[in-house]
């Protein structure tokens, strides 16, 4: 499948420091990233008025299944990879619903706190 972040080529090729995850999604290893355009998609899908809202509502760690699409799916289109969300809900998620949370939780903690180490920290709570 070629494009950044996606099939085994990409494996390995996250960069923390630009906030990017890597996650096998869809059978695929996969690049997620919470660009610029990806937070603003998060603001409109859970209505709030600034980032710092964006923040608090995800460090609160009370997300739905649907909260933790919305917030995959932003990434991995930030990421490079051409996913809708209707699409990602058919993927499988290497790990099941806790391998997809310990994703959501590490990209919002490399977006959030880029000073964490993945895995956990900066106060945010298991999704």
């Amino acid at each position: 499948m070629g494009g950044a972040g996606q099939g085994p080529a990409g494996f390995g090729r996250a960069n923390r420091r630009r906030g990017e995850v890597e996650a096998m999604i869809g059978g695929e290893r996969r690049i997620l990233c919470l660009t610029l355009g990806a937070l603003a998609e998060l603001e409109t899908a859970f209505a709030v008025d600034s980032l710092a809202e964006l923040g608090e509502r995800f460090a609160a760690g009370r997300l739905k299944a649907s909260d933790l699409m919305r917030i995959l799916g932003a990434g991995l289109r930030g990421g490079g990879n051409r996913i809708s969300d209707e699409d990602l809900a058919e993927m499988a998620i290497d790990g099941g619903l806790a391998g997809a949370a310990a994703v959501v939780r590490d990209l919002l903690v490399a977006t959030f706190a880029p000073g964490q180490a993945p895995g956990g920290g900066a106060g945010m709570r298991d999704p």
